[in-house]
């Protein structure tokens, strides 16, 4: 029996997607749960996997094809199944579905690529490399033309050459032959590129958020000597990749203190608020051409170690461009850490529909005055943002003096209650 496969709803804002790759060609087997396709959203790279086994009859739409949700992109089949592809091959055209494909009287136009994703070859072709893949070549003077992109598009990434390296595949270019930098004004001509997808929800979320929320803030300064020393210790025995960060406590210590003001827990949509019920921390993660926000579920309930572990893996993804949509939905309080930039204070943007948001500043050592004797302690700050039309600045200052409980006696991060 054929079924087809649509573009998904992956997000409750999401209305299309652009399908930037086939994962499985077409007469390829697939089973259940593996991965269909790729696609691009306004929020990040996604993963389409199959809802059936078999076999991947058709493609109805082509790489590249911005496609409304709910469409029909692919037929799958049982193996051996007989199949007409022309009982599809309508859907793929109808003017009504909205696709747009890159069939054409004309041939397609290429898809731009901005100068920051490309870097050129010695033979002068063009080769699509992340800023991060572009910059480690040029540190490491590595000629990444062997080098086989896994990213969206095929462009080259992080990974890529971490496992060129490890094959001993990469070829090293003559330092000496590298143009030396100069300091003259460049004389090249100004670059216009269109904005990205991210880019463009990220203004217009944020735009509708500093207009219609009337919001205000709350700074406070904490002592962290103790919650340092917590972590040093903690992180003793680790390996690097399962160590602490100062942001995973703040995380647990935000959603601890939320456990006693549900009205920083909530959302609002129009006279509804919504106070929920599940404490889902989302954490803003720097990505190329913008921010995400990935959630830590349940944060209140799991240990410093699972938030650290769920941290890493889904930061390692996003920043990769593939992710699942769970991973950055559902969040009912946002945390926005610039603290390993040097920054000591900021405010952030509230996340509609979300009622506050906490921006949380470096952890320093400073000149401090105890008992009337000048000293050196650990301070960092925090500033809450607010919407005064779920909350007021009274409650939002108790907020903050809880979260002290927990950042100043930070053993409580491990009380059950």
């Amino acid at each position: 029996m054929a079924n087809t496969i649509e573009m998904p709803k992956l997000g409750f804002d999401m209305a299309e997607g652009k399908l930037i790759r086939w994962v499985k060609a077409e007469n390829d087997k697939v089973e259940k749960g593996e991965v269909l396709a790729e696609i691009e959203t306004d929020k990040a790279t996604l993963e389409v996997e199959s809802t059936f086994s078999g076999m991947v009859a058709k493609h109805l739409v082509e790489e590249n094809a911005i496609v409304p949700v709910g469409t029909p992109i692919a037929v799958i089949t049982e193996v051996g199944e007989a199949f007409n592809p022309n009982d599809y091959a309508e859907k793929a055209n109808k003017n009504e579905t909205g696709l747009q494909t890159a069939k054409s009287d004309e041939p397609p136009v290429p898809e731009a690529t901005s100068a920051q994703e490309s870097v050129s070859g010695d033979s002068g072709e063009m080769l699509k490399a992340s800023p991060l893949a572009k910059r480690i070549a040029e540190e490491e003077a590595l000629d990444l033309t062997a080098i086989a992109g896994t990213g969206p598009g095929g462009r080259i990434v992080k990974r890529d050459i971490e496992k060129a390296q490890k094959a001993g595949s990469l070829i090293t270019k003559d330092k000496t032959a590298q143009p030396a930098r100069s300091a003259k004004i460049s004389s090249g001509k100004d670059e216009t590129i269109e904005i990205s997808r991210l880019r463009a929800a990220i203004g217009k979320r944020m735009l509708e958020s500093h207009q219609n929320i009337p919001y205000f803030t709350i700074t406070r300064s904490y002592e962290v000597g103790d919650l340092m020393e917590l972590r040093k210790e903690m992180n003793a025995d680790l390996e690097d990749a399962d160590r602490i960060s100062v942001n995973d406590l703040f995380i647990k210590a935000a959603a601890l203190a939320l456990k006693q003001f549900p009205n920083l827990n909530a959302s609002i949509s129009g006279s509804t608020l919504t106070r929920h019920a599940a404490i889902n921390i989302g954490v803003a993660v720097a990505v190329e051409n913008g921010l995400l926000t990935i959630v830590v579920r349940n944060a209140d309930q799991k240990s410093l170690s699972q938030i650290s572990g769920e941290m890493k893996e889904m930061s390692s993804n996003v920043r990769d461009g593939k992710i699942r949509t769970e991973d950055i939905e559902g969040s009912t309080f946002t945390i926005s850490n610039l603290g390993m930039f040097g920054v000591e204070d900021f405010t952030a943007i509230i996340n509609p529909p979300e009622a506050a948001i906490l921006a949380i500043g470096s952890a320093a050592q400073v000149p401090v005055v105890a008992d009337g004797t000048l000293g050196i302690g650990w301070r960092a700050k925090a500033t809450l943002s607010a919407d005064h039309r779920i909350t007021d600045g009274a409650e939002a200052a108790q907020y903050m003096q809880h979260l002290a409980v927990f950042l100043e006696q930070p053993w409580r991060l491990f009380s059950v209650t």
